[in-house]
């Protein structure tokens, strides 16, 4: 007899669900008593268990077990990125050429974007991001706003163009990223960017900009690309939201 998958323990618990076999408010049979009937391990189990939290049909709690919360799974999605590398969208493939670095001031609009408060001190580090190919058309600028004592990472992003600043960040200062923001938007190309990105002033183009936050909530980056639009496409995965 062969073992059923979780997704076949899922779709029965679901059913059972729905039917009102297992009424909301009472609790499923444990992950032992589940593992007997189907004849399957634990493991299996617990994947079959974790399916109907994430569409919002149980709770789980421990050792108080597993509590039917709903009948109909849940619709809500939040989009979800396995890695900062899925979000950013560029890894070894887009390399970084920094083209300068700078520490200056936030101008009121800039402030605005970066969401800091006026006259805040940053270091800049500015960069054509490129395929790989020095001499194709770059896929982006972006400026990057960093901590001012974070000033050895300038130097580390020229050296190491294939590393996120984030990720030099937090192998030099042990600050890491909890949460990141991003917000995307359509604009069009200036004069000065345009002779930067190789394109017509006035084409069409994304801007994004990511917030780096760490655990505290603190932002201590801030990246703000422009890509031509013929060059770049934003994607990315939708997941139920877990209770």
């Amino acid at each position: 007899m062969n073992r059923p998958h979780f997704a076949d323990i899922a779709r029965e618990l679901t059913e059972g669900i729905a039917s009102g076999r297992f009424p909301v408010g009472s609790y499923l049979p444990t992950e032992l008593e589940l593992r007997d009937q189907y004849q399957t391990s634990r493991h299996t189990v617990r994947a079959a268990l974790h399916e109907l939290q994430q569409m919002g049909l149980v709770s789980r709690r421990k050792n108080a077990g597993t509590r039917v919360e709903s009948m109909q799974p849940r619709n809500d999605f939040r989009p979800s990125l396995a890695s900062v590398d899925d979000l950013v969208q560029f890894g070894s493939e887009h390399l970084r050429l920094v083209q300068s670095t700078q520490q200056i001031e936030a101008t009121a609009k800039l402030a605005k974007t970066l969401r800091c408060a006026q006259g805040a001190l940053w270091l800049r580090v500015s960069s054509l991001r490129i395929d790989g190919d020095k001499d194709s058309p770059p896929v982006g600028w972006t400026d990057v706003y960093i901590d001012p004592e974070y000033e050895d990472i300038a130097q580390a992003a020229k050296e190491n163009p294939d590393t996120l600043i984030s990720s030099l960040i937090e192998t030099r200062y042990g600050r890491s990223i909890d949460e990141i923001q991003q917000d995307v938007r359509a604009i069009t190309v200036s004069a000065d960017m345009a002779k930067r990105l190789r394109v017509e002033a006035g084409t069409a183009a994304l801007e994004i900009v990511r917030r780096y936050l760490d655990a505290t909530g603190a932002t201590f980056e801030v990246s703000v690309t422009v890509h031509p639009a013929e060059r770049f496409s934003v994607s990315m995965r939708l997941k139920r939201s877990q209770s």
